[in-house]
C-alpha cells in the first residue's frame, strides 16, 4: 500500500474545506505564502522521487528509472535531517494567508514529514524486511513497473547492473537491527529463506528478474533485443544471483538464529510507543489499543448474530462451529484446479462493472483499466487471499488484482464475491484509481495512502456489493459476513498480540472459533499481524466511520439524499485522515441542505 500519515490535529476538523474539483494552483495570482507552499510541495515531491526511484517508477515518474534507493545510514540521517529542514520551510508560511484548500494540504503535508520523523526515531528502518515484503520480493517489480520500449529495458538493466549496493546496504540494516534489538519476530522470519532461495537461480533466464526479457515488444529492433537480454544474463549471473546469495548466508546462518522469540511489538526497546505509533498511524484516530480491543468484541458479537441468521437460511442442521468446520471441508465450496480459480476471480470482476453507473457519478469512474492475475508462486504462500496493485500514476501499467492460487482447496467459492468487490471495483482498484486522476490537487496527496481510508472504503465496499446484489445466495452473503467477522477479529487479536501478552496460539485459536477461514489463510494472517502492527486495525475503525457518515447523511438530507454524490464526496479529495473526512462529508451534507449545485452535479 503507499504511504500513511498518523491522524491530525483536532484543528483541521474544523477547517471548512472546498467543494469537489478544486482549482489546480496556478489558476489565480499566487499570494507569496501560496506560491512558497507549492514550491515547497514540488520541491519535496522531486526530493521524495530522488529518494525512493522505485516509487517513483511505480507512480509513473521517470526521472530516475535505473537507480535504486540508498540505504546506507548515513543516507537515513541526512534525509532525517532534510526532512527537519523542510518543517522548519513549512513553519515559516503565513497559513492564515492559504486558502481553505492550501490550508488542508498544508496540515496534511507536515504530519506526513513529522510521521516520517517519528518513523527514524522509533527505528522502524532496522527491520527492513518480512514474510509479506522486503529485499526478497524486489523481483515483483517485474509486474509493475513499465516495459513498451528500449529506454524501460535499459534501465531495468542498469538496475539489475547496479543491484549489490541495494542488498549490501540492507544487511547493514538487519546487522545493526540485531545491534539496537530491533527484529522481527523469529517465528515470522523462518518464512523468508525460501523467498530469498527464489532468486538464487543456476541459470539467469531462469531469474524472475528475467521475466521481462522472454518477450520484448516488436518496437525494439531484433538486434537491440538481443544485447539487452546478454546484459541482463551477465547481471543476473555476475551481480544480482551473487548478491542474494550473500543474503541468503547472512540470513541463515547469522541473523534468523538472532531474532527475538517474542511476538509483541511492545517487546521491542520502546515497544509500547511504537505500538501507540503504529495504532495512530493506521487508524488516524486518539483510539488506544484498549478501546479497540473492546470495539472488536462487540464487533464480533453482532457479526455473529448476523451469521445465525444466515445459517438458517441455509438449511444446515448443527451448530455454528460445526457449520464453520462444514465450510472449511466440504469440496463443492473449492476448486481444485488453479486456473479454475483464476477464471472465476476473473468472472466475477466483470459482473460489477456494469452496475457502477448506479451507485458513482459518470465523472467519477475513473479512465484507468484494471485485470485479474495470479500472485507469483514464490510469494503466495506467505502473502494474502489476495491484494490490490495500483495502477501507474501515469497510466501506463493498468491496476491489477493479484489472487492467490496456491493450495486452491484453502481458497473457497464464496468468498470470491466480496474478496473482488474490496481488491477491484467499488474497492481499492476504484478508489485509487480516482486519487491518481485528480487534477488541482498536489502530487502527494494523489499518491499518499491513509490506511483507516484506503481500508475502510474497501470494508465499505464489501457491504455496498451487498446493496448491488453482488450476494445471490446465502453461502456468498456468509461469505461476506465472514469477511467482515475476518476484520472485526482482527481489531481483538492485533491490540491482543501487541498489548495484551497473547500467545500466537491464542490468536489462532480465537480466529479458528469465529471465522470460516481455512487454517492457510489464518496462520498467514496471524504472522502478518505479528509482522505489521497495527495495520489491521484500519479496516474495520474505517469502515466504521464511513458507514456512520453515510448515515448521518441519509437522516439529515431525507429525500435529497443522494448515494451517488455522497461516494463523490468521500472519494473526489484524495485520501484522507478520517478527521478530514468526517468535516468534507458534513460540508457536503451542509451545501446540498442549502441546494448548493455544488452538493449535487
Amino acid at each position: 500500500m503507499r504511504r500513511i500519515l498518523p491522524v491530525l490535529a483536532a484543528s483541521l476538523a474544523a477547517l471548512v474545506i472546498g467543494g469537489p474539483g478544486w482549482a489546480a494552483p496556478g489558476h489565480e495570482p499566487e499570494s507569496p505564502p501560496t506560491g512558497a507552499l507549492h514550491r515547497l510541495f514540488k520541491n519535496e515531491w522531486q526530493r521524495e522521487m530522488r529518494e525512493d526511484p522505485l516509487e517513483a517508477s511505480e507512480d509513473g515518474f521517470h526521472e530516475y528509472d535505473g537507480l535504486w534507493p540508498d540505504l546506507s545510514l548515513p543516507a537515513l540521517a541526512r534525509e532525517h535531517a532534510e526532512d527537519l529542514q523542510t518543517l522548519r520551510d513549512l513553519a515559516a508560511i503565513d497559513r492564515s494567508r492559504l486558502s481553505s484548500e492550501d490550508r488542508i494540504s498544508c496540515d496534511l503535508f507536515k504530519y506526513r514529514y513529522e510521521m516520517r520523523l517519528q518513523a527514524y526515531d522509533l527505528k522502524r528502518h532496522l527491520m527492513p524486511l518480512d514474510q509479506l515484503g522486503g529485499i526478497q520480493t524486489l523481483a515483483s517489480l517485474t509486474r509493475t513497473l513499465r516495459f513498451e520500449n528500449a529506454s524501460d529495458y535499459e534501465h531495468f538493466v542498469e538496475r539489475l547492473e547496479t543491484f549489490a549496493p541495494f542488498v549490501d546496504q540492507t544487511i547493514a540494516l538487519l546487522r545493526q537491527g540485531v545491534s539496537d534489538g530491533f527484529t522481527q519476530p523469529q517465528v515470522v522470519m523462518e518464512r523468508i529463506p525460501h523467498q530469498i532461495a527464489a532468486n538464487v537461480v543456476a541459470k539467469p533466464e531462469d531469474s524472475p528478474f528475467y521475466a521481462p526479457f522472454k518477450e520484448m515488444p516488436d518496437i525494439i529492433p531484433a538486434a537491440r533485443q538481443a544485447q539487452l537480454r546478454a546484459r541482463a544474463v551477465a547481471a543476473i549471473a555476475d551481480v544480482v544471483t551473487p548478491a542474494y546469495r550473500r543474503l541468503e548466508q547472512y540470513f541463515d546462518q547469522d541473523y534468523l538464529p538472532q531474532c527475538r522469540k517474542t511476538i509483541a511489538a511492545d517487546a521491542l526497546p520502546g515497544g509500547k510507543a511504537y505500538y501507540a505509533y503504529q495504532v495512530r498511524k493506521y487508524t488516524t484516530t486518539d483510539l488506544t489499543p484498549e478501546q479497540i480491543h473492546q470495539i472488536g468484541l462487540r464487533k464480533v458479537a453482532q457479526i455473529h448474530a448476523d451469521m445465525e441468521r444466515v445459517i438458517e437460511q441455509t438449511g444446515f442442521k448443527g451448530s455454528y462451529q460445526e457449520f464453520l468446520h462444514y465450510l472449511r471441508t466440504d469440496p463443492r465450496f473449492y476448486y481444485k484446479d488453479p486456473q479454475d480459480l483464476l477464471e472465476a476471480y476473473r468472472a466475477q470482476a466483470k459482473q460489477v462493472d456494469p452496475l457502477l453507473v448506479q451507485y458513482f457519478p459518470v465523472r467519477l469512474l475513473p479512465r484507468v483499466t484494471y485485470g485479474v492475475r495470479p500472485i507469483p508462486a514464490a510469494l503466495a504462500p506467505d502473502t494474502y487471499p489476495a491484494y490490490s496493485v495500483p495502477p501507474a500514476g501515469d497510466g501506463s501499467v493498468a491496476g491489477y488484482i493479484d489472487v492467490n492460487l496456491y493450495k486452491p482447496e484453502s481458497r473457497p467459492t464464496y468468498d470470491i464475491p466480496v474478496l473482488t468487490c474490496h481488491e477491484g471495483r467499488p474497492g481499492h482498484q476504484l478508489q485509487m484509481a480516482i486519487a491518481m486522476e485528480l487534477t488541482g490537487l498536489p502530487e502527494f496527496r494523489r499518491f499518499d495512502y491513509y490506511s483507516s481510508y484506503g481500508e475502510g472504503w474497501g470494508l465499505y465496499t464489501e457491504t455496498l456489493c451487498k446493496e448491488m446484489g453482488l450476494y445471490p445466495d446465502p453461502y456468498s452473503e456468509f461469505g461476506y459476513l465472514d469477511w467482515q467477522m475476518w476484520r472485526a477479529v482482527r481489531l481483538v487479536v492485533d491490540t491482543g498480540i501487541h498489548s495484551q501478552g497473547w500467545s500466537r496460539e491464542r490468536a489462532v485459536k480465537y480466529f479458528e472459533d469465529n471465522t470460516a477461514l481455512s487454517l492457510q489463510n489464518i496462520d498467514t494472517e496471524v504472522d502478518r499481524y505479528i509482522a505489521w502492527p497495527g495495520q489491521a486495525l484500519s479496516y474495520m475503525i474505517g469502515e466504521i466511520e464511513i458507514e456512520s457518515l453515510r448515515r448521518q447523511a441519509e437522516r439529515e438530507l431525507g429525500p435529497n439524499f443522494s448515494l451517488k454524490e455522497f461516494h463523490a464526496a468521500v472519494l473526489e479529495h484524495g485520501a484522507l485522515p478520517l478527521t478530514v473526512l468526517k468535516d468534507v462529508v458534513e460540508r457536503w451534507i451542509a451545501d446540498a441542505r442549502q441546494g448548493k449545485p455544488e452538493a449535487h452535479r
